[in-house]
């Protein structure tokens, strides 16, 4: 099957310097305008963009939250120090999302797998292997004449310690090693196509504590996640200008009550922010009406947008106050996900959450749906999105699920 958006989204990366010298910045309005002066998404883009795709099921039902949600093997991409707490002895899980599935492409599709183990009540492991297909591809120079057949994917291997700080605080760091291969060894607009590599790390800190509310008992958790953490990467072999890998900052919190033996009740609230320089537009309206350059889009005057030449550190320390639109924008650079949980039995799930993005900051808005079935050392989770905005997300009406395995049910039988 012949996939052209692989090839488009490599001219989109390619062409980014030209697109930021089109957009005008307008002071008064404290935005990026169009021609007709109205403002538009100014989104925060990067490569490796799979990394923020919610794997799993479960958090996929609620709107994507889980930075603060009861553990599960799962935590290993929100928040790896939520294991420590986790009332297992150790358990894995499997995901299985199709992709673009209302374009009928089978072929297209993300794979996540991962598991920890508590080595005892005060530290744990956990792991990660993440898998994006992106089907089969027939390239071909710009006369249509073919140049061969690739399979671009993309893939994350991670690995992490967890471990208490106290009865009720925790602390967490991964490492993992990410690639992005979209058309290696091919050549686009002149530059010959690499596969992008790069090592990252995640930190995580999770605060839980008993509480009662309504005469209800319970459990309060609060997380921060700053995920992502890793080197600039490069899709051609030139590597004149490398490009943020989607460096993340997240809080989370969850409150989960206990209406009576049978069930519980959890609402959970995400914030996200990308940690990476906001584009910065090449030209700014004057007092006077009229488009002139911005002084702010290169001042060493070597044709390259100065936020895309920032370190990984001055990038990440920086996107905390480098909007043009200044703290207005920034706060627009903020996601939320809300979502809520409830449990018959310890067996049976509902779910439903929603998330939200800002209009100028990609627009993603969706409410998701879900259900869950545990029973012993077996678990499936379903998911079902339904957008909200006119932006089409690749989930739109797809139904994927997870599988989830609770081997410390073995553990205990063998102990009996």
């Amino acid at each position: 099957m012949i996939h052209k958006s692989i090839i488009y989204f490599i001219a989109c990366i390619l062409a980014i310097p030209v697109t930021m010298k089109a957009q005008v910045f307008d002071p008064a309005k404290g935005c990026v305008i169009d021609n007709n002066g109205n403002c538009v998404s100014n989104t925060l883009l990067t490569a490796l963009p799979f990394l923020r795709i919610t794997p799993d099921a479960r958090s996929g039902a609620m709107g994507d939250v889980g930075i603060a949600l009861t553990p599960n093997s799962n935590s290993m991409h929100f928040n790896a120090s939520n294991l420590v707490f986790s009332e297992d002895q150790s358990g894995c899980s499997f995901t299985y999302t199709p992709w673009l599935s209302n374009l009928n492409l089978d072929d297209i599709f993300l794979l996540y797998m991962s598991g920890f183990y508590k080595l005892d009540e005060n530290s744990a492991l956990g792991g990660g292997i993440r898998y994006f297909s992106l089907g089969d591809i027939e390239f071909t120079d710009n006369k249509g004449g073919p140049l061969g057949t690739g399979r671009p994917r993309e893939g994350e291997f991670s690995i992490a310690y967890a471990r208490r700080l106290g009865d009720k605080l925790s602390a967490s760091l991964t490492g993992k090693y990410v690639f992005s291969n979209l058309a290696s060894n091919q050549n686009v607009n002149g530059q010959d196509i690499i596969t992008a590599k790069a090592f990252a790390a995640d930190l995580g800190l999770n605060y839980r504590t008993k509480t009662t509310m309504g005469g209800y008992k319970g459990e309060w958790s609060f997380g921060m996640a700053l995920t992502n953490m890793g080197s600039k990467v490069s899709y051609t072999r030139d590597n004149v200008v490398k490009d943020f890998i989607p460096v993340n900052m997240g809080l989370g919190s969850a409150l989960r009550l206990d209406l009576d033996q049978y069930n519980s009740l959890t609402f959970a609230l995400d914030f996200n922010k990308l940690m990476i320089p906001t584009p910065i537009a090449a030209q700014i309206k004057d007092d006077n009406g009229n488009n002139v350059p911005n002084p702010e889009y290169d001042k060493d005057g070597n044709k390259i947008a100065d936020y895309r030449e920032k370190s990984l550190f001055s990038g990440m320390l920086g996107s905390f106050g480098d909007a043009q639109g200044g703290f207005k924008e920034e706060i627009k650079e903020v996601s939320i996900s809300f979502g809520a949980e409830y449990w018959y039995d310890k067996q049976f799930a509902f779910r439903g959450g929603y998330y939200y993005e800002s209009a100028e900051k990609g627009n993603r808005r969706y409410f998701t749906v879900g259900a869950g079935v545990k029973y012993n050392v077996f678990g499936i989770d379903l998911s079902y999105l339904i957008p909200t905005s006119t932006i089409p997300n690749p989930l739109d009406n797809t139904l994927r699920f997870s599988l989830l395995f609770d081997f410390s049910v073995f553990q205990a039988d063998g102990g009996e």
